[in-house]
């Protein structure tokens, strides 16, 4: 598989190594951005108010992609190339070769277009990159950055880590891969304190310069294996999170890779190593004592004493062991960046859970129904397995090119019925047929459906039929949705949903 370098040769030009704040000399610059989507947008919208030459290419002609780039002609973009047929080779911007690539984290590496930009040596940056070096601006207060990645539990880590700070008094907003591109969140009139960033590793891959407060790997799991051409390729670009990390690199001490990872980082000097653990806590971790979750890392007295932090109950209406993990991998981040102990407890407290993350939707006939769409691959599935005793599961999707052996062998005896949703599930079929040959597995329709509501209708009568009292319908399919559904939140939509109205319906 060809891979566009994230080293880029050229990083040391002089005319983009100077670029490190809003107000250098940007006027002028040939630039490319590839994808018209959220991030895409943002960084060609940025790179045009600070006076750049934009071309703009996205393979999708739609009325949506044809809209912005009618938005983006009106601000001034030089130009906006729609279709598969711009997508092979890197456009002149106004006649001449582009001095920069700008792509948004969805484009691949190996495409054609980001191949020609590495093989004629263009610099490459993510939409990251580029709102790392334009954060400081004349008479405006630069906002500290903490950042998150792992396979499972960023956006819930981030929404936990936004509320510590905030319960400390910070004025903080969450950015990056949660939804909101950090550009946004820069050009917006409100001043922050902090920014804590979701980063997946897309965007890590292309991220270059950022030297975060902050930074964490709350786990590493086979995911995005055909994006990145390996799963070795996939852990090396997480671990660029630690990268340049000023004050704490947040590991998790239960997992080999990410303790690899902290011991390998080249931080600046003074960073420590801080791990967080469901154990009781070695010096400079978080961790569990009992119920409570404590710090042995942000107080003087590490070696002899550990400060309370919250509860077990404070991390969720359905506490688990990866919501506790998370909560501990928040807190590290807010204590280093100079939260009190008790503004966890707050935040906590005072932080509500997204939809489709172990969503508890209904209760009937003694069986409870949760959604947990958001498990879009087996690390994420695992998890949620983990926290129920019988269950019958939906399951199915697109497997992204991972494993299932390990998931279905370690939960086959919690497995009552296994509902089939989704079109690509030759591998998880394998692997219940090996270790879980005596559940049945019902299909909820006949493989390649594209129309997902009807399929997760079927899914939710099939369901019905299998559970008895005691057990737990859970819909975590450990497949990306993109098969039969928009996204992973029209997936448990529909769950959602039908499951109402069987509740109706039995009422």
């Amino acid at each position: 598989m060809i891979h566009a370098s994230n080293d880029n040769p050229v990083l040391n030009r002089p005319r983009l190594a100077g670029l490190t704040g809003w107000d250098a000399d940007w006027s002028g610059l040939r630039v490319v951005v590839a994808g018209i989507g959220v991030s895409g947008f943002a960084a060609a919208d940025t790179l045009i108010e600070l006076g750049a030459r934009v071309v703009v290419v996205d393979g999708a002609d739609t009325p949506a992609t044809r809209g912005k780039a009618d938005t983006l002609r009106i601000v001034g973009a030089a130009d906006v190339l729609l279709g598969e047929q711009h997508q092979s080779s890197v456009p002149d911007v106004d006649g001449e070769r582009p001095e920069l690539v700008v792509t948004s984290p969805g484009l691949r590496p190996d495409s054609p277009l980001l191949a020609a930009a590495a093989a004629e040596r263009i610099q490459i940056w993510g939409d990251v990159e580029l709102a790392w070096r334009v954060r400081e601006r004349a008479g405006r207060r630069t906002a500290e950055w903490v950042c998150v990645t792992g396979t499972n539990g960023k956006t819930t880590t981030v929404g936990m880590t936004e509320a510590m700070l905030r319960a400390a008094g910070f004025t903080v907003a969450a950015v990056g891969n949660v939804g909101t591109p950090v550009l946004d969140a820069l050009r917006e009139p409100v001043e922050h304190d902090v920014l804590v960033v979701e980063l997946s590793s897309f965007q890590l891959h292309w991220a270059h310069s950022v030297s975060p407060l902050a930074s964490v790997v709350l786990n590493v799991a086979e995911d995005h294996v055909d994006w990145h051409g390996g799963y070795a390729n996939y852990v090396a670009d997480k671990s660029r999170i630690f990268e340049h990390t000023r004050v704490a690199c947040v590991y998790n001490a239960q997992q080999p890779e990410t303790v690899r990872m902290v011991e390998e980082a080249d931080v600046v000097e003074g960073c420590r190593a801080v791990g967080f653990t469901l154990e009781t806590p070695d010096v400079s971790m978080l961790g569990l004592v009992e119920d409570l979750l404590v710090d042995r890392a942000f107080l003087e007295d590490r070696r002899g004493s550990a400060l309370e932090l919250a509860s077990v109950a404070d991390t969720g209406p359905i506490p688990t062991p990866h919501g506790v993990a998370n909560a501990l991998a928040a807190a590290a981040l807010a204590r280093a960046a100079g939260a009190p102990p008790e503004a966890v407890r707050d935040g906590l407290r005072a932080w509500e859970p997204g939809d489709h993350r172990i969503q508890a939707v209904a209760t009937t006939h003694g069986v409870v129904w949760v959604n947990d769409s958001k498990a879009t691959n087996p690390h994420a599935a695992d998890a949620a397995l983990s926290a129920f005793g019988s269950v019958v599961w939906i399951a199915g999707g697109l497997s992204k090119g991972v494993s299932y052996d390990r998931l279905v062998a370690r939960h086959a005896d919690r497995l009552r019925t296994v509902v089939l949703i989704g079109t690509d599930n030759d591998g998880l079929l394998a692997a219940l047929a090996e270790h879980a040959p005596a559940v049945p597995v019902l299909p909820a329709g006949a493989d390649g459906a594209a129309d997902g509501d009807a399929v997760m209708a079927a899914a939710v009568r099939l369901a019905h039929g299998a559970a008895q009292r005691g057990d737990t319908v859970l819909m975590a399919p450990a497949s990306a949705s993109m098969d039969q559904f928009t996204s992973y939140a029209h997936r448990g939509d529909a769950f959602i949903r039908e499951v109402a109205e069987l509740v109706e319906r039995l009422s």
